[in-house]
């Protein structure tokens, strides 16, 4: 379901759709470091700014995780009443109540219509404060017993890298935090950008919410089983009719062997992987401006125009005509 705001994100003329992230006493730095890179860099090689980012904290001096640093300098918790995107703090300390000022926050941006984010145990603050009842969510794999025994009412996916419920999005934790950011841009901004803020991070462009949060990695053995030169090879060709047994023929190894290495290595399928791939592709190519979606449907390896518009609604929530008008090439006026 593609977000609606007030201030549109992909409206590149208007006001900068603004994040805001609470940080709270015992707050995890690392999530709150992703938010930063994701969210609060300045992007000199877009030539334009994302997001206007902020921080707020109840306290004017926050203790951070373990007595790591201790965070000032930033806003107030009013803050949090200007966000179009709210980030929630997220602790180790599950157990422990959150503060009632931050849980009003959460509520009232939730109220006017502000999407809400959670990252690993930020998912126990959003049902804490009731904005996650009858709704999907996930969190980190190790507290999901916990989260089940305190919020029957919540949908806990737990063995998902990120779930997007439409105003209400929630991370697994650690890098699924990036995961989810990285989603987030996309949805906002287009594919195009979302690869440059990726490759900025060094990190994996597109990694699926509905992958694992838990990736088997055995012991290497002497053969090199890594999937890297088959995946290039395919990435080469995704305006060709490949299927599963050409990845497995590149790959020298049985259709079975290949959906297992998928699994382990990239906690995914083959064709799962291939499908995401040419989606990706043919979001490119509206950006850049192909506009007639037969010829992106068969640049991208989709086949027809019907299967683009199918796919595109599935993954993106919107046609691929109104993606265009979201993420296309700006018309002069």
């Amino acid at each position: 379901m593609a977000q609606e705001s007030s201030q549109p994100v992909g409206d590149r003329t208007a006001p900068l759709h603004r994040v805001v992230v609470i940080v709270d006493e015992n707050s995890n730095p690392f999530e709150l470091g992703c938010a930063t890179e994701v969210f609060g860099l300045r992007r000199p090689e877009l030539g334009r700014e994302l997001y206007d980012f902020r921080l707020c904290s109840p306290q004017p001096r926050t203790l951070m995780r373990d007595g790591f640093f201790t965070l000032t300098g930033v806003a107030g918790l009013e803050a949090a009443d200007t966000a179009d995107t709210l980030i929630v703090p997220n602790r180790p300390d599950t157990d422990v109540p959150r503060r009632p000022a931050v849980l009003d926050a959460i509520r009232r941006a939730h109220a006017r219509g502000a999407r809400l984010i959670g990252f690993c145990s930020g998912a126990f603050t959003l049902a804490e404060a009731g904005v996650l009842d009858g709704r999907r969510a996930t969190a980190h794999w190790q507290w999901a017993d916990s989260f089940r025994a305190r919020f029957p009412s919540v949908r806990l996916a737990s063995d998902v890298l990120f779930v997007d419920d439409g105003d209400i999005l929630t991370a697994a934790g650690s890098s699924a935090a990036l995961d989810l950011g990285l989603h987030v841009v996309r949805r906002d901004h287009g594919a195009e950008v979302a690869a440059s803020v990726s490759r900025r991070l060094v990190f994996a462009a597109h990694r699926d919410g509905g992958q694992r949060q838990f990736v088997e990695r055995p012991l290497p053995e002497l053969r090199d089983e890594s999937l890297a030169p088959v995946l290039a090879w395919a990435q080469e060709r995704l305006d060709t009719p490949l299927a599963v047994a050409d990845l497995a023929a590149r790959a020298a190894v049985s259709p079975a062997t290949l959906h297992r290495r998928f699994r382990a290595q990239l906690g995914t399928t083959p064709l799962a992987w291939l499908t995401g791939e040419r989606l990706a592709l043919a979001c490119r190519l509206i950006e850049r401006g192909e506009s007639r979606f037969e010829v992106v449907a068969r640049r991208s390896g989709l086949g027809t125009a019907a299967h683009l518009r199918a796919l595109m609604r599935r993954e993106t929530g919107v046609s691929p005509s109104t993606y265009r008008t979201r993420f296309g090439p700006v018309t002069p006026a």
